[in-house]
């Protein structure tokens, strides 16, 4: 049963990422990789929000696995981060390429932290 919400919250998840990349992309004339950061900062506070959740007694573990592990799984991804940051040190647009590792786990961290602080605030 577990492995049935992980793959329906990924059925979900991948095509989110695709879609909301390529918008936020197509509105950015910039090298800078604005929808993978998006993605990541959205599911970073999701996760954050669903770990949040489960630990103070909120929701279900079921509910975890299909939209944090599920879910958020397929919506964040760091090899593309990875990927497009080695991309911008390549092309020489380092700045960008450092920009995006730092900006990326700093917001993703803090998105993270703050969607566990709202999900204690609502369910402690």
């Amino acid at each position: 049963m577990n492995w049935l919400l992980v793959i329906a919250g990924a059925l979900v998840g991948a095509p989110m990422r695709y879609l909301t990349d390529r918008a936020v992309q197509s509105r950015h004339d910039t090298v800078f990789p604005w929808g993978t950061f998006t993605v990541n900062v959205v599911g970073s506070t999701t996760l954050g929000f669903i770990t949040g959740a489960v630990l103070a007694g909120g929701i279900s573990s079921n509910l975890q696995l299909l939209i944090g592990t599920g879910l958020c799984g397929a919506l964040t991804t760091y090899s593309t981060l990875s990927y497009e940051t080695l991309r911008l040190a390549e092309e020489g647009a380092r700045f960008f390429a450092a920009a995006n590792a730092v900006a990326s786990i700093v917001a993703g961290l803090g998105a993270a932290f703050t969607g566990a602080a709202l999900a204690q605030s609502i369910w402690a």
